[in-house]
C-alpha cells in the first residue's frame, strides 16, 4: 500500500524576493533555517543535503530566480519520491508572498504515519523559515543538528523538554523560555511555533528547533545566529547538545 501526497502552505513577508530567494536556493541560506547541512549546485542541477546518516540528493527541475525553484528525488523502486516547489511573488508595499507546495508518494502500511510526521515538521519549518526572512534576513546561520537517544515514553519526554524550557505546562506560541547548557551560555527567547510533534524557539540570534523522529529520538535542529561563531564552536555546541538530550529524552 502508499499513498500520493500534495499540501501547501503560504505567508506574506515584508521581505524582497531577493533576500527570499537567498533564503531558499542557497546553502548558507537553507542552513540558516533548515536542518542539516545543505548545498545548492545550480550548475550540475542538484541539491544535497546531509543529516545524521540520511543524505538525500534532489534533481532541481525548475530553477527561475526571484521566482520559482522546484526540486525533488528521483523515484525509488517503491514508488518513494518527494518533491518541493516554491513561489516568489512581490506584492504591493514591498511585500511578497512566498508560497511551497511539498508533494510525493510514500509506500508501505504505515505511510499515514510517516505522513502526519512529514507534515508536522513542514510546517514547523515553513514557519521557521518565515521567522527567519522577518527577523534575520541578511544574516547566515551555521546548522545543529543532534539527535538524542530512542524514546520510549514522548509524554513524558514533551513534560521534560517543557520544564528544561522553563516552563511549568505544555509549550504555546508566545511564551518566554530560557535554557542552559553546561558549557554555553544561557539562552531566553519565545516560542515561535508548536504542534503535535515539533517546538520552535527563538532567541536573539538563533532558531532552535526540537521534534518527534519519526520511528525515532527527539531531535534537537537549530540554526546559531551568532556573529563570529565558528566550525570549533558548532563542534562544542553539539556536544553539549547531545549531552543535553540524553538527560531530557526518555
Amino acid at each position: 500500500m502508499g499513498r500520493e501526497f500534495e499540501s501547501t502552505d503560504q505567508v506574506e513577508l515584508d521581505a524582497s524576493p531577493e533576500e527570499i530567494w537567498r533564503a531558499i536556493a542557497t546553502g548558507p541560506g537553507i542552513d540558516s533555517w533548515f536542518m542539516g547541512r545543505n548545498e545548492v549546485d545550480a550548475a550540475h542541477g542538484a541539491v544535497r543535503q546531509s543529516f545524521g546518516d540520511f543524505q538525500p540528493e534532489y534533481r532541481i527541475a525548475g530553477w527561475e530566480p526571484m521566482w520559482r525553484l522546484a526540486y525533488g528525488t528521483d523515484e525509488a523502486p517503491d514508488g518513494r519520491f518527494v518533491a518541493y516547489e516554491f513561489l516568489i511573488e512581490g506584492r504591493d508595499r514591498s511585500s511578497t508572498v512566498l508560497r511551497m507546495a511539498t508533494s510525493g508518494f510514500l509506500p508501505g502500511d504505515d505511510w499515514s504515519d510517516e505522513y502526519d510526521a512529514m507534515r508536522a515538521g513542514n510546517a514547523m519549518f515553513f514557519a521557521t523559515l518565515a521567522t527567519y526572512l522577518t527577523h534575520f534576513a541578511g544574516r547566515t546561520g551555521r546548522p545543529l543538528t543532534v539527535f538524542g537517544p530512542p524514546v520510549t515514553d514522548w509524554p513524558a519526554t514533551w513534560r521534560a523538554l517543557a520544564s528544561a524550557l522553563g516552563l511549568a505546562g505544555p509549550p504555546m506560541v508566545g511564551d518566554r523560555v530560557s535554557f542552559a547548557l553546561e558549557g554555553l551560555p544561557p539562552a531566553r527567547g519565545e516560542v515561535y511555533f508548536v504542534n503535535s510533534q515539533t517546538v520552535g524557539v527563538r532567541t536573539a540570534d538563533g532558531l532552535y528547533r526540537f521534534l518527534k523522529g519519526f520511528r525515532g529520538p527527539l531531535i534537537a535542529c537549530h540554526s546559531v545566529l551568532t556573529p563570529g561563531f565558528t566550525e570549533t564552536d558548532r563542534d562544542a555546541a553539539e556536544s553539549a547538545w547531545r549531552s543535553w538530550l540524553t538527560t531530557t529524552s526518555f
